[in-house]
């Protein structure tokens, strides 16, 4: 017996895909924008200001500049490997906005409204499997550039992310002993019933966001584009907008980072103050909170940038004593302190 196929709700879907696409893209090219204003005003300079007003218009510059400059492809690469390197590194950036709910559900002509494209219950495992991919694109363009600091860089990436990733992986367990359920969306049910996450979880999610800068490679852990011992890092022998790839693919990283841990400790698209539950399915409402998720997704990447003109970067060393002795431990503990309480509580 054939299902019927509902199509409005296949075009509901890929209007959704287009637009959180569109927007991730544009966030990313004003995040190199912001990148270099906030560096400017730490630094007590103008930054970018000459490309339209206040320098609006320098992402598109740089955009433009990126996209007609001369593809150079290595002679002794791996071709086919050097140019999937930048698809995946991409490709791996986008896909986790997959199972992010960016709001409320609304109504329209009788219609209800998801602004989640895929509401599996297995949302979070999901995250971890596409962020664990990501790997494998600097991986890849780093080995198929037949550059040893390339190479090295590749290395250093690929180690770093694996170590990182074991400590936000047993950081978002303490967090599932208290929610009880890996969807992303009754995650942020139950924090607008009740409380924030972050509330619950404070060590939890300090050792998430460490990490999180670490899986973006960004200072103080951006071991991997160290331009003073490896020149350029992993993108070296890459031009035109496969390093462009590259470059958007960890600003996307940094925004989707930004809403996830927005998602899991802060409420998500819950707006403080307000109970959206009282006002039902109503556009505004909805509107109103996906503003607050992109709101709280902008202020970590901010951070992000203040870290970057803060904090020196680590040695080597000191990044893996920090991931194998310091975070590890930290959130072995949490996990079994919140397994204790969880376990006292229901009794």
């Amino acid at each position: 017996m054939l299902l019927a196929i509902d199509w409005l709700l296949i075009i509901e879907k890929f209007i959704l895909i287009v637009v959180v696409v569109l927007v991730a893209l544009g966030i990313a090219m004003y995040s190199t924008w912001a990148e270099r204003k906030v560096a400017a005003v730490m630094q007590d300079r103008r930054g970018p200001n000459r490309a339209g007003p206040f320098g609006l218009f320098q992402p598109l510059a740089d955009g433009l500049k990126l996209f007609f400059k001369e593809e150079i492809i290595p002679n002794t690469s791996n071709k086919f490997l050097f140019v999937l390197g930048p698809m995946l590194a991409m490709m791996t950036a986008m896909l986790t906005s997959a199972v992010i709910p960016w709001g409320g559900k609304f109504e329209i002509a009788g219609r209800t409204i998801d602004l989640q494209i895929a509401d599996v219950n297995i949302g979070i495992l999901f995250v971890f499997g596409v962020v664990s991919l990501g790997v494998y694109g600097i991986m890849i363009g780093g080995w198929a550039s037949n550059n040893k600091f390339s190479l090295m860089a590749a290395l250093r990436a690929a180690s770093q992310m694996i170590s990182y990733e074991l400590a936000m992986g047993i950081s978002i367990i303490a967090l599932m002993f208290i929610t009880g359920s890996l969807r992303l969306s009754v995650i942020v049910e139950q924090q607008m019933n009740h409380t924030w996450n972050i509330i619950y979880q404070p060590i939890g999610f300090l050792v998430f966001f460490i990490c999180a800068l670490a899986e973006c490679n960004r200072t103080p852990f951006d071991l991997a584009e160290a331009e003073n011992e490896l020149n350029f890092g992993y993108h070296q022998e890459y031009s035109s907008m496969k390093l462009g790839f590259y470059l958007f693919a960890e600003y996307i990283n940094m925004f989707i980072s930004g809403v996830i841990m927005s998602t899991l400790f802060f409420g998500g698209y819950d707006i403080p103050f307000i109970n959206e539950a009282a006002y039902g399915n109503v556009w505004w409402i909805t509107l109103l909170g996906v503003g607050a998720l992109f709101t709280k997704a902008i202020i970590f990447v901010l951070i992000f940038m203040w870290i970057r003109w803060t904090i020196p970067r680590f040695r080597y060393d000191q990044l893996m004593n920090l991931g194998w002795k310091a975070l590890l431990p930290l959130a072995l503990v949490n996990m079994l302190i919140t397994a204790a309480v969880v376990l006292w509580l229901n009794k």
